[in-house]
C-alpha cells in the first residue's frame, strides 16, 4: 500500500482523470482525518451483535413453527431473516479487518462464530479478502477475492469454447441467482491452491463444524425442516451479498489501472463505489455502501463509515443509486482503449 501525505500527483487516468473531483482536492492530511474514525466502540460493537444475532435467531425459531401454518409464511420470514444474515456477515467482515474490536483474540472468536452462521470459513475468506484490498482495481493482479473480469483483448484471444464459458459465467442469471448459493455452500469449502497449509486446515475444520451443526439441528427439528428454513435464508442473503460486492467495483465510472499507474488512494476513491441505498437496506448491509471509505481504511468500523463520509467533504463522491446500480449487470469486459467497462454488444470486430 502506498502512503503519501503530500500533494497528489496526477497520473494517466484517461477520460476518468477528473472523476469525483479527486485531483482537485487537498489530500495532504487524509491519514490524520481517517485516524479519527478508526477506533471501535465496544458498546456499539456489542449492540450491533445483539441487534443482529438475537433477531436472526428469533426469526429462525419462529420459522420452525411457521412451517406448520404455511410455508409461504416461512418464506416471507426467510426474506427478513436473510437481511439479518447479511448484517451478521458485515460483523464477520469487520472482525477479519480488526475493526470491530480492539482485541485480536476477541475479533477471531466472534469472526469464527459469525463465519459459521454465514457458512463462510473465517481464515480462508479473510486471506483472500486481504489480497482483494491490496490489488483492487489492478488489471495485472486480478483473480483472488474478486469477480473474474477479462479485458476486451483477452476475451477476443480466447478460443470459442472459453468465450462461451465466460459468457455463461457473466450471465446475470448465473452470476446473481445461481452462483451466490453455490459459492457459500460449495466453493467456500475448497481451499485455494496457493493458500498456506494452516488456512487449508482451518477451512476443512470449518466444513466439519458445519456438518456437525447441521446434524445436530437435524436431530432436533429434522433434516427436511432444517433445509426448508436454511436454504431460502442463505439463498436470499447470498444473492443480496454478491450483488452488493459486485456493484462496489463494477459500475459505469469505475477506474482500473495497470500496476505502473495504480495508486491506493486514487483506486479507493475512483475504483470503489458509494452505493446510496434506502435506509433500511443500508442498515441491513452495515453501511458497506460507503465502500470507497472502507477501502481507504478497512480499520474503520462499519458503524463509523457514514459519519466519516458526512463530516468530510474530502471523501464525498458521486453516489451510485439503488436503481442505477442495476445497470452494472450489463457490464462484462474492461475496454483498455476506452478505459471503461463494456457489454458484449459493444465489442468491435
Amino acid at each position: 500500500m502506498k502512503k503519501q501525505t503530500g500533494p497528489i500527483k496526477k497520473t494517466a487516468y484517461g477520460h476518468n482523470k477528473g472523476i469525483n473531483g479527486f485531483h482537485e482536492k487537498d489530500w495532504s492530511n487524509w491519514i490524520q482525518i481517517i485516524s479519527l474514525y478508526n477506533q471501535p466502540s465496544p458498546l456499539k460493537s456489542w449492540w450491533q451483535i445483539a441487534n443482529s444475532l438475537i433477531p436472526y435467531i428469533g426469526l429462525w425459531i419462529l420459522m420452525i413453527y411457521s412451517i406448520e401454518i404455511s410455508y409461504w409464511l416461512t418464506l416471507g420470514l426467510s426474506v427478513v431473516a436473510s437481511g439479518f444474515l447479511v448484517r451478521i456477515f458485515i460483523i464477520f467482515h469487520d472482525c477479519g479487518h480488526g475493526s470491530f474490536f480492539k482485541s485480536p483474540m476477541l475479533s477471531r472468536i466472534v469472526g469464527i462464530i459469525t463465519g459459521f452462521m454465514v457458512f463462510t470459513p473465517y481464515h480462508k475468506w479473510h486471506w483472500e479478502h486481504q489480497l482483494h484490498h491490496r490489488t483492487v482495481g489492478n488489471l495485472d493482479k486480478r483473480g483472488v477475492g474478486d469477480v473474474m473480469t477479462l479485458t476486451v483483448e483477452e476475451f477476443k484471444n480466447r478460443p470459442s469454447r472459453k468465450q462461451f464459458i465466460y459468457r455463461l459465467y457473466r450471465n446475470p442469471y448465473f452470476l446473481f441467482v445461481i452462483a451466490p448459493f453455490l459459492l457459500f455452500t460449495l466453493l467456500f469449502r475448497i481451499p485455494g491452491r496457493d493458500q498456506p497449509p494452516k488456512i487449508k486446515i482451518y477451512t476443512h475444520l470449518t466444513t466439519l463444524g458445519l456438518v456437525v451443526a447441521i446434524l445436530l439441528m437435524s436431530l432436533w427439528i429434522g433434516l427436511k425442516t432444517f433445509l426448508l428454513i436454511q436454504v431460502p435464508v442463505l439463498f436470499f442473503a447470498s444473492v443480496f451479498g454478491v450483488w452488493l460486492f459486485y456493484v462496489q467495483h463494477q459500475y459505469k465510472d469505475v477506474v482500473w489501472e495497470r500496476t505502473e499507474n495504480w495508486d491506493f488512494k486514487v483506486i479507493s476513491m475512483t475504483g470503489c463505489s458509494y452505493l446510496k441505498l434506502p435506509k433500511l437496506l443500508q442498515w441491513f448491509s452495515g453501511n458497506i455502501g460507503f465502500h470507497h471509505i472502507h477501502h481507504l481504511s478497512p480499520k474503520i468500523p462499519n458503524y463509523n463509515l457514514e459519519k466519516c463520509n458526512k463530516e468530510n467533504p474530502l471523501f464525498q463522491i458521486k453516489p451510485l443509486t439503488f436503481l442505477s446500480s442495476f445497470q452494472s449487470a450489463h457490464y462484462r469486459l474492461w475496454d483498455e482503449e476506452q478505459r471503461k467497462l463494456v457489454g458484449f454488444g459493444e465489442i468491435k470486430p
